[in-house]
Formats: C-alpha cells, structure tokens, sequence
C-alpha cells in the first residue's frame, strides 16, 4: 500500500516568468526574523496550493469566480475560496472573502508585472489619467441562503451576523477596489503602496440577516492627489420587496491614501472622472466631507469657553464616587469599572501584501472587544448600531505587541425600549524592546439592546477624571455634528 505523504510535500509555488519569491533564510537568528518579515512585502504571484493528496499539480485557474479583466462587472463569490482546494498567499491574512479578493488582485496584475521584480522602479511611472468610478466598481456576493458552509463563517451564537467579519471584508474590498483605480491596460500607474487612512461613520440601517443573501458593491467616488474616497453598499434582497434601493443596509466609506514605495512620500494618482448624475452627486458629497476633516484638524487643540462648565458637571457624579462612595448613584458607574482589555503578538500570517498587518483584522478584533463589552455591561447580547469615524494613525507592524483598551464611554437613555451603548476601543502599539507605545487606532461603536431580554436596568456611565470627561465631550460633539 502506497503511503501517503504528507500534507506540506504537496506545496508548490506557482512562479510565472521564472520569477521566485524571497524565502526566509534559515540562517536568520531569531532576534532578526521579525524585521525579516516586515521587510518582505507578498507578491502576487507567490501562490501556494494546499492538497491532501500527493499529487503537486495546482487547482485550475479557470475555476475561480473571477476574472481577469478589470473591467469586470461580474461579482466575486464570496464562498469561492472554500469548497476547493485553499488557495493562500504566503504570510498573507485570510478569510473567505479576502480569499477571493486577493486572488482577483492576483489575475488583475499577474499579466502585466515585469519579469523581474527589480524592473518596478520609479522610472516605470505611467501618466495620471483620470478614470470613471465604473471602471474600479467591484462587487462580492454573499450566497447565504444555500451556501451552508459560507453561512457558518459569518454566524455568530445568537444566530445573527457577525458584524466583525463584514467590516473586516468592507475594508479588503476597499483595498481591492483602490487598487483597480490605481492601474492602467499595462501596468501600475507607480510602484505604490495603498493603505486605509479612515472610514466614515457606519450605520446599520436595517438587522442584517443570516440566512439571507447579501451583496456588497462599491468603486471609487473622490480623489485628491494622493487619497482617494471608495464608498460600499451593502444590500440585501428582503422577501417583501425585489428593488435594491429598498434593500440597502449599509454604507460606508473607506479613504485609502498612496505612497511610494521607494520614498515612502505621498505619490499621486489616476483622478476620477464621474459620468453620471448620481457619480456626481457622490464626488461633491465626499468633497465637502474631505472639506470638513481638514477645518476639524484645524480646529483640534481649541478650547471652547464654555468646556470647563461641561466638564465639571460629567465630573459631578464621579467626585462622588471617588469621596462619598457610600452615596453614589447605584444607577450609576464609573467608566474605569467597565474597561476590557486584550493583548496579542502580531504574527507573519496576518500581514497584507505590503507586509504590515492587515486593517480589516484590526477592525474586526476591536469590534469584538467592543461587541465583548457591551455584553458585559448590560447583560444582554448587544445588537450593532454603527462605528463612528476611524483613524489609522500609526501603521502595525509583524511583531509588534498589540494592546487593545476598551470601555463604555457613556449611555443614552433617553429611549428605554432602545438604550444607546457608546463603547470606545483605543489600540496601542507597543515595541518593548524600544520602550515604545503609541495610539494606533481609536475606535468608537455603538450598541443597543432588546428591551424584552434585558434583566436588568441600563446604568449611567459617569467620568472619574478630566481627562475622561473630555473623551466624553468629544464623543457627544461629534455625534452632534453628525
């Protein structure tokens, strides 16, 4: 009887134009590795095919939902990466959806990349030519209603959907869609690196079902020089009603900014030439959004005349906490008593194609943290109302030493058949070994619960020190912007 070998004799790479992938040398000491694999980025063509049988020979190419054509309008199954065998990129972060999406990055570039990788240099920067958003429009298809499989990716214990995991493949297609502008027929309009700056707020307009179909669509609608603006809808088909316009649950907008990857500058891109009314509309809506982030930066670091007052009236019921603990609200508690938090080691394998980590996965494990929060606050599944505005200030690196904080930040209880949680998740990045840590990331979510099942009466939430006090004002300003 012929013996079977083992699952890793089986891997191969898939090189094309005899071009091969740098591989860790295992000469390297430990101390080194991890600036080994920051320092290797993942090329497209680095594919790896995982068999249980001996066999070596890669699964077909023609089987993927995609296609290679940019210009493609069909959608990118979102199941079409698990019942086959696993295509993985190596060192690369996946899941179903990011599957896909970077296999279809992999056909949109595998035929137009040199044959030596040293041939991507700054002297092979084409002209900036503008593009019309149809041109980068992408669409992924979740087929829930039959794919039992897929289905059981994105459930989570209470039968409803993983919030989480959508907003990570939200900002993997952003990524993929940036990159389809940022292309030309031949090649990369410059050796660029596209990362997320931010996201707008997010509001869940409608309960995202489960069990039925949901499909995600998007392009891009604004660019400046060097940023651009990609807005996704998510709609989902209702049992009442066929007209998409009805069934749309969500919309958010991803802001992806360019640069070198040889200067590490800002680098300019293709502009974008809206054709239809509706594009239009949608390229002044994000110009005047753009306007606003800059005169609030502006803005940051004035003190407005009446904060003090504000400030000492959120700090009211803290003091009391903190000197008469005895005659404290017992409807009340103090922020620092709902603080979670959790801490991981960034690992090789989930890094993007840029060899930083992926910022899907950081959306997706601060939403958890704070969905975990919510829960043990009020004592009931929390149901997702929306994330507000994020920044990604400092980029994550393989390595580095991850901390998430999270804590309720207040409540609104004005609507007791629908309470308001307001969770903030601040992300540190933390280099021991230089005595480093810095804010990466702030993320704010929302959170209500379903009267019926709580058990109990959702708490004030009160600051203890001023500078709690001021994180509150902020929130509760931006909200009234809004």
């Amino acid at each position: 009887m012929k013996s079977k070998k083992p699952i890793f004799s089986s891997i191969i790479f898939a090189a094309k134009n005899s071009y091969k992938p740098s591989k860790p040398n295992s000469s390297l000491k430990s101390s080194n590795l991890i600036n080994h694999f920051r320092s290797q980025p993942i090329s497209f063509l680095d594919k790896l095919w995982y068999s249980s049988s001996s066999s070596s020979t890669p699964s077909d190419p023609d089987s993927v939902s995609v296609k290679s054509n940019p210009e493609c309008d069909e959608p990118i199954d979102a199941g079409s990466s698990i019942r086959k065998p696993i295509s993985l990129w190596p060192g690369m972060y996946h899941s179903p959806v990011t599957n896909a999406l970077w296999e279809a990055r992999s056909n949109l570039y595998e035929p137009v990349i040199p044959n030596s990788p040293t041939n991507i240099n700054s002297n092979n920067i084409k002209q900036i030519i503008p593009k019309p958003p149809s041109k980068s429009r992408t669409s992924v298809v979740y087929k829930f209603s039959t794919d039992y499989v897929l289905r059981e990716q994105y459930r989570n214990p209470w039968n409803r959907m993983r919030m989480g995991k959508l907003v990570e493949d939200l900002d993997a297609l952003a990524g993929t869609i940036s990159f389809k502008h940022c292309s030309s027929d031949e090649t990369l309009t410059s050796p660029l690196i596209l990362v997320t700056a931010s996201v707008d707020k997010i509001v869940l307009k409608e309960p995202i079902l489960v069990e039925r179909d949901v499909t995600i669509v998007g392009s891009v609608t604004w660019v400046g020089r060097s940023s651009m603006e990609i807005q996704l809808v998510v709609t989902q088909v209702t049992k009442e009603r066929s007209d998409d316009s009805d069934s749309v649950v969500l919309t958010a907008n991803f802001t992806f900014v360019a640069r070198d990857s040889v200067t590490g500058k800002s680098a300019q891109i293709n502009q974008v030439k809206p054709e239809t009314e509706d594009e239009k509309l949608l390229w002044e809506e994000a110009e005047e959004r753009n306007k606003r982030r800059k005169e609030k930066k502006r803005e940051q670091g004035k003190i407005d005349a009446g904060e003090v007052d504000r400030l000492n009236i959120l700090l009211s019921e803290g003091r009391i906490f903190s000197d008469m603990p005895a005659l404290a609200d017992r409807n009340s508690i103090l922020i620092s008593d709902t603080c979670h938090l959790n801490s991981l080691i960034c690992q090789p394998q989930q890094r993007n194609i840029h060899g930083r980590i992926f910022g899907g996965f950081l959306m997706r494990r601060a939403f958890e943290l704070g969905f975990a929060t919510a829960y043990s606050f009020a004592g009931s599944a929390p149901c997702f109302v929306e994330v507000d505005h994020v920044d990604f200030l400092k980029p994550v690196d393989v390595g580095n030493f991850l901390r998430f904080k999270s804590c309720v930040l207040y409540t609104e209880l004005e609507n007791p058949d629908k309470p308001l949680i307001n969770v903030e998740v601040v992300a540190h990045v933390t280099r021991p070994e230089k005595r480093v840590s810095e804010v990466s990331n702030k993320f704010y979510f929302t959170f209500t619960v379903n009267s019926e099942s709580l058990g109990q009466q959702i708490r004030n939430v009160v600051p203890a020190t001023e500078d709690e006090a001021r994180r509150v004002i902020e929130r509760m300003d931006a909200e009234t912007e809004r």
